[in-house]
């Protein structure tokens, strides 16, 4: 059996990311529960604190990132390809609507 490679980090310490857009529906009547889900609807930015690396079930290392975001006070652990840099944020966006020529 050959190993095979082990992926490669996409963002180094210290670079600025934000949160790829992600499809959101929220069918809420009441005005009660839409302000309390609205602060978690918002668009995230951070700073990449680390890179770590967890197994997946079939033993294979996969990179993940520690991200502080600008609006929290202790990092959290997300894939990176959920991520992406922040200058290219707009890219994404137009992707994800398929909104691009």
């Amino acid at each position: 059996m050959s190993k095979k490679k082990q992926q490669d980090p996409l963002f180094k310490t210290g670079d600025r990311v934000a949160e790829k857009p992600k499809p959101r529906l929220h069918t809420v009547v009441r005005a009660s529960v839409r302000d309390r889900i609205k602060p978690f609807t918002t668009q995230r930015y951070g700073t990449v604190v680390e890179t770590v690396y967890q197994k997946t079930t079939t033993g294979r290392r996969v990179p993940y990132v520690k991200i502080i975001w600008d609006h929290a006070a202790s990092p959290s652990v997300h894939s990176q390809n959920r991520i992406c840099f922040e200058k290219d944020l707009n890219y994404h966006i137009n992707d994800f609507f398929n909104a691009h020529e």
